[in-house]
């Protein structure tokens, strides 16, 4: 069987957009296990939701917002039965990206820093961290471009604070 129209752009936004969904799960989920099982979520309310894109926001913007509120959710606390849905018959082939490991380990203690924030903090660090403008950010969150300001600045201190043992007073 042939793919529809619709699940074809649906797959290709996916492949194209993957990054977005891995860096999410990176954020929130630690073993390899959850992070598949979250990256799987997230494709699965990405497609629940994709007939009511509008195309008002960006449609990285969007995915981002659904991907978020996936994860804030509370995925990693719920313990679900496992749901039996499919997009069609056949499997969605979508290759995987790999994260980088060859990290540095002034990175890797920002990373473990950013563990001990809150989800929504999380949320708001990694998309600053990935340069998202201000407003993007609070499209993404649903808070005002002045929130994200104070928030960014008080996640910063709150960063530096954690990390200050770690790295000295650099």
């Amino acid at each position: 069987m042939v793919k529809s129209k619709r699940e074809a752009e649906f797959v290709n936004l996916i492949s194209e957009n993957q990054g977005i969904i891995h860096k999410v799960c990176s954020m929130y989920a630690n073993e390899d296990e959850v992070k598949a099982d979250l990256f799987q979520e997230i494709v699965l309310q990405l497609w629940r939701a994709y007939d009511s894109y509008q195309g008002k926001a960006k449609i990285t913007t969007w995915m981002y917002r659904v991907a978020l509120n996936t994860a804030i959710s509370g995925f990693r606390k719920q313990k679900r039965k496992p749901e039996h849905f499919t997009i069609s018959d056949r499997e969605l082939e979508i290759p995987q990206v790999i994260a980088n490991p060859d990290l540095s380990e002034e990175t890797r203690w920002l990373y473990k820093a950013i563990e001990q924030l809150s989800e929504v903090e999380k949320a708001i660090i990694m998309l600053h961290l990935e340069e998202h403008s201000y407003d993007e950010i609070a499209d993404i969150i649903g808070i005002t471009r002045t929130h994200v300001g104070v928030k960014i600045n008080r996640i910063k201190e709150k960063l530096r604070k954690i990390m200050l043992p770690h790295i000295g007073n650099a």
